[in-house]
């Protein structure tokens, strides 16, 4: 791996981190418990139509893994591999099907896998099936956080096309 993209990757990995750290102080907009904004997806949406499958998952794991450390909370790490494998692979199937004007639609999909993800470790974790019935109000969020991340990374990328090619390559 070359040296100029391994320290992108690092630089959009602690750019993600910090994302999610300032987000953990917000208090959640809507009164549903485990209802954040995800506006570190911003980041992994836009690694993976720029940078690609493989760094954007490489980053999406750093962020995952340093963000469970430093927010010390570790029995997290759990419930955000689950939702972020899933949100990434779906993402990365979009990206192949999707124009980069339609990265919202990504977001949106994403977000929504999710909240999925979550939900299938929570109940192989509780034991307690019962709980999917909290799946509609948390997809109803993803769809629009989904939407806002998707819109957030599309801006990105369509302000600095020029950029993002000199630093990917």
């Amino acid at each position: 791996m070359k040296t100029k993209k391994l320290t992108t990757m690092a630089l959009l990995c602690a750019i993600a981190l910090t994302i999610f750290m300032v987000e953990a102080q917000i208090p959640s907009p809507v009164p549903l418990p485990g209802v954040k904004l995800g506006l570190s997806n911003i980041v992994t949406v836009f690694a993976v139509f720029v940078m690609g499958p493989v760094e954007a998952i490489l980053i999406l794991a750093g962020r995952i893994f340093l963000g469970a450390v430093f927010a010390g909370n570790f029995s997290s790490i759990l419930y955000s591999a689950a939702g972020g494998a899933l949100a990434i692979t779906i993402t990365i199937f979009s990206r192949k099907i999707l124009k980069e004007n339609q990265m919202w639609i990504a977001g949106c999909l994403g977000a929504m896998a999710h909240s999925v993800g979550q939900m299938i470790m929570a109940v192989l974790v509780t034991g307690t099936p019962s709980i999917i019935i909290y799946l509609p109000a948390l997809l109803i969020c993803s769809i629009i956080t989904g939407i806002f991340t998707g819109l957030c990374a599309q801006l990105l990328v369509n302000r600095g096309k020029k950029i993002w090619k000199t630093i990917s390559n």
